[in-house]
């Protein structure tokens, strides 16, 4: 009575869980892990239903091959699910060939005249191997994926390798076989659980991973690589904060390049957008760390830069870029002439806001424009060309 209840309730549990996986495994670009055990869990269910059914029967050869032919598949496939959550796909071509030989042996301890014993304990051997196995592939590759999940089910495995040294003792010490089965249900039941566990976390952090880089695109500029408008509306309150420290400055400097659409029109815009990218590394390397560099469209640029101690390392800045950005741009074979024309605002001075201040350097950028171009202006000073 106490057997039939046992193996009812571990049925009920392995039912449950592989519906789990089954769900978990249909969700878009699962791992192929979550498909390989999920199939492990249901020839484990069908393994316990196994020795329901023949619960009643007298041809106990047959009771042990059907549940020893089902637990070797289901060890098969934690062992290949293992590999494909790794990504480690040729080892599979031993284990399914070592499974196939395990099949053939347990079909002659069937139909020939082999001893019983001899099928326990193939059994046993064959599950130490395929829980060793499996076991062994989580700590060697540990480092590819740090889950503690997969630690925990490592753990299991080994766990359960040890409680199938004990199998021998259900046919020798038959009151052992209950609490010997709820042992195993038990550390089944975790083992498949922390591997339910990993494959959500992995999903988890794929949609992390995912939204991140969506995040990244989005505050970039895609042709090079520099940050744009939106994400120095959305950096702009973190500047501000280092601006108000005692004795620092902010300063927006609004870049429109010289003699920029002549290339785009004799050149083709290909080699403009070459020449875009020379001129964003450019102002990567005039600026520091701390400054943000944006590109806002066509050949207009935004930096912010923060913690700048007085108006002389401003103009230091300036004087930089103007140098930098006057230097030929070399595409191919052919050497193109820029140069840009910079307005510049400062927080406070100029402004509170973004846009206000993106205003102010706009509109000093364009009277260096008509004196012209090249060189750079404060708002609401005279034009200083260079």
């Amino acid at each position: 009575m106490f057997y039939q209840i046992e193996h009812t309730v571990g049925s009920t549990i392995y039912f449950v869980i592989c519906i789990l996986f089954i769900l978990v495994s249909r969700i878009p670009r699962t791992n192929d892990g979550a498909r390989l055990w999920a199939a492990a869990i249901f020839f484990a269910l069908l393994a316990r239903l196994s020795l329901l059914l023949h619960a009643q029967q007298s041809n106990l050869e047959l009771t042990l091959v059907s549940y020893a032919a089902l637990s070797v598949l289901e060890k098969a496939l934690l062992v290949a699910g293992v590999l494909q959550f790794y990504g480690l796909k040729p080892g599979q071509v031993w284990l399914w060939a070592g499974t196939l030989a395990a099949e053939l042996w347990l079909l002659l301890v069937l139909l020939t005249d082999i001893p019983l014993w001899a099928g326990r304990a193939s059994l046993v051997v064959f599950n130490l191997a395929y829980l060793g196995c499996f076991a062994f592939v989580i700590v060697k590759h540990r480092q590819m994926m740090p889950i503690v999940f997969m630690t925990a089910a490592a753990v299991a495995a080994a766990l359960l390798t040890l409680h199938w040294l004990s199998y021998p003792l259900m046919y020798l010490m038959p009151s052992w076989q209950l609490p010997g089965f709820m042992i195993g249900t038990g550390l089944t039941l975790v083992l498949y659980l922390a591997l339910l566990a990993a494959i959500l976390f992995s999903l988890q952090k794929r949609l992390l991973d995912a939204e991140e880089k969506a995040l990244e695109l989005a505050h970039h500029d895609p042709l090079t690589g520099l940050k744009n408008k939106r994400y120095l509306h959305n950096i702009f309150e973190k500047a501000v904060l280092l601006a108000n420290r005692p004795h620092q400055l902010m300063a927006i400097f609004y870049i429109d390049l010289d003699n920029f659409k002549p290339i785009n029109d004799k050149a083709g815009h290909g080699t403009g957008d070459e020449v875009l990218k020379v001129v964003a590394e450019r102002l990567r390397s005039s600026t520091r760390s701390t400054d943000i560099c944006a590109r806002i469209g066509g050949d207009e640029f935004i930096i912010i830069a923060t913690q700048l101690e007085n108006h002389t390392q401003v103009q230091e800045v300036a004087n930089k870029l103007v140098t930098q950005l006057a230097e030929d741009v070399v595409i191919g074979n052919k050497a193109y002439s820029l140069g840009a024309s910079i307005g510049i605002s400062l927080y406070p001075e100029n402004g509170n806001e973004l846009k206000q201040l993106i205003e102010q350097a706009d509109a000093a950028m364009y009277q260096i424009k008509q004196a012209g171009k090249r060189g750079y202006k404060f708002c609401d000073s005279d034009p200083r060309s260079h």
